[in-house]
């Protein structure tokens, strides 16, 4: 789904209201301390998930622009069009390696396998080692469970961290907060973590109810996702709702995947606005997403109204 090319025109009209405006110039965006890393990353960072929805010199444009724009927080995975999108990484931000954080993550449950994804991922990215490595989309007990085995995945994210391949560690994860609950119980060195939070998690299978408090209390640095739901909550809310909603959370940042340098820009400029929301905001914005909440909206979840274990297979969210 391609966030706001559609949505914030016909549902929102955001983007277009605020594209008459000042054009954005760089710096002055937030920042804050990443929990126990003490690194200060922007509150909005570029997230390469979506890239495959536009071309790549298209990614390579808004890449640059955010660049240009003052973020210093860029986020990808290895399975993100089928490595690609670590490319357009590669093509555009080594020249600024020293200013920004880079994260990627890993969906390999050995060891094995999530070393050799590692490598690959450093040559794309062309650079000798990332800020933060994560293990992806933790869904079950099963992976859980793969990870923390014998040749687990975790014996690769220790052994680079200590090689200096990566600084950082953590885990991701958007199908259950039960699976975070249990990565967050075996092991207790992880430096971040990244999760769905937006306007009407609390409604269904909430990370913000179960996980946040726990990612809090352990000084994590927290990383928000799906912060319009894969557009799907700009039916009802607008974009400065949704990122005032997730960033007035105890969260770092929220990671954003934009394709468009329009849509970027009004991210930007919303973040250098950006103002928290009272508890009685917090609240109305919640009630309004009553209606939509569950799992037709956040079809990235484990569907409780389901009797037998419907797990979809991983397409790179």
């Amino acid at each position: 789904m391609v966030r706001r090319t559609f949505f914030g025109g016909v549902f929102a009209g955001i983007s277009f209201a605020q594209r008459r405006g000042p054009a954005v110039k760089a710096g002055d965006i937030p920042t804050r301390t990443f929990g126990k890393t003490g690194e200060k990353l922007t509150i909005v960072g570029q997230a390469g998930g979506r890239f495959p929805l536009c071309s790549f010199d298209e990614a390579k444009a808004v890449t640059q622009r955010a660049i240009d724009l003052g973020i210093n927080y860029f986020d990808t995975a290895r399975s993100y069009w089928d490595g690609r999108s670590e490319e357009v990484y590669g093509a555009v931000l080594p020249p600024f390696r020293k200013k920004i954080f880079l994260t990627t993550k890993s969906v390999k449950r050995t060891r094995i396998e999530a070393e050799a994804e590692l490598n690959a991922s450093l040559r794309a990215l062309k650079t000798d080692y990332v800020d933060l490595w994560q293990m992806h989309s933790i869904k079950d007990y099963r992976d859980v469970e793969q990870i923390f085995a014998p040749g687990g995945a975790v014996e690769a994210f220790e052994a680079a961290k200590k090689a200096g391949k990566c600084r950082f560690i953590g885990f991701t994860g958007h199908y259950d907060p039960n699976a975070h609950l249990a990565m967050l119980e075996r092991y207790d060195n992880y430096d971040t973590i990244l999760m769905p939070l937006h306007i009407a998690d609390p409604g269904y299978l909430s990370f913000e109810k179960m996980v946040l408090p726990k990612a809090v209390e352990r000084g994590l640095g927290i990383q928000a996702m799906k912060v319009t739901s894969n557009a799907k909550l700009l039916q009802t809310f607008n974009v400065k709702e949704c990122l005032q909603y997730a960033l007035s959370l105890p969260v770092h940042a929220a990671t954003l995947g934009c394709t468009t340098i329009g849509q970027l820009e009004d991210d930007v400029r919303i973040a250098k606005e950006f103002a928290p929301l009272d508890l009685q905001q917090m609240s109305s914005l919640r009630a309004r997403a009553d209606r939509i909440k569950g799992p037709a909206l956040e079809d990235w979840k484990r569907n409780i109204e389901l009797r037998a274990d419907n797990r979809p297979p991983y397409l790179g969210g």
